[in-house]
């Protein structure tokens, strides 16, 4: 069974982000009941603290892009749902802003397909990574509307990939393809937070972009896998829940 045609791959593509985004509108319709209420306000006191503590859960679905020197063929990424785990340091700095540390553990997977082959032994390439993500964020919130608020975030960071391969004497003649371990990125994002009678609660989307370019080049300069890669960089889609 070969690699997937362009058709499969842009329906794989729209499928995961499908389902995260309508998880995402279900998490906002279940807090709209109240919006429109005078509802009894939970946790008056939660955003008065300077230092905040929590955690996030979350899914993630990663992409490539990648810059070509000619043009020779696409080479095609199948992307699969991976899962984000971290904690939250979170330090107020005004009433609408505050900074943000939110280290994490980033697992996801994709599947290249090079162009240019028929034997799929050489067509396809697994890239598993597992990323530590390192951010440095500035959440830009809202009045409090009863017990939601929406917010904005974004901030730059740097990530970790364990997965890298950087440091393997073998290159994609030999089925490994290397990446660098160290990468700078920035995200954005937005999301709302929601107060309940326990814990503050808050779902948000990120798009996260990798700044420099992580490509490790084969040995050859002429590799049929990687001569034609003038750049590859790491962007993808995620959805955290927080709990503070």
């Amino acid at each position: 069974m070969g690699f997937p045609s362009a058709a499969d791959i842009s329906i794989f593509k729209i499928k995961p982000i499908s389902v995260l985004l309508l998880l995402f509108t279900l998490v906002l319709f279940k807090g709209n009941a109240q919006f429109n209420e005078k509802p009894i306000l939970n946790l008056q006191n939660e955003d008065k603290d300077f230092l905040n503590w929590g955690y996030f859960l979350g899914f993630n679905q990663y992409d490539f892009k990648f810059e070509y020197k000619n043009d020779l063929g696409d080479i095609l990424v199948d992307k699969s749902l991976g899962f984000n785990v971290g904690l939250i340091g979170e330090m107020r700095l005004h009433e609408f802003l505050d900074l943000r540390f939110e280290p994490g553990l980033f697992y996801t997977q994709r599947t290249l397909g090079f162009p240019g082959f028929s034997d799929p032994v050489d067509a396809i390439r697994e890239v598993k990574s597992t990323y530590i993500n390192f951010p440095l964020l500035l959440k830009v919130s809202t009045r409090r509307i009863g017990n939601w608020k929406p917010f904005i975030i974004g901030g730059v960071g740097t990530q970790l990939n364990l997965g890298s391969n950087e440091d393997s004497l073998d290159d994609n003649s030999s089925g490994t393809f290397r990446m660098k371990k160290s990468v700078f990125h920035y995200e954005l994002g937005f999301g709302i937070d929601f107060y309940t009678e326990y814990f503050k609660f808050a779902p948000s989307i990120r798009g996260v972009f990798a700044l420099s370019d992580e490509l490790v080049p084969d040995n050859d300069p002429n590799s049929p896998w990687t001569g034609n890669i003038s750049g590859l960089r790491t962007r993808g889609i995620f959805i955290n829940f927080t709990f503070e």
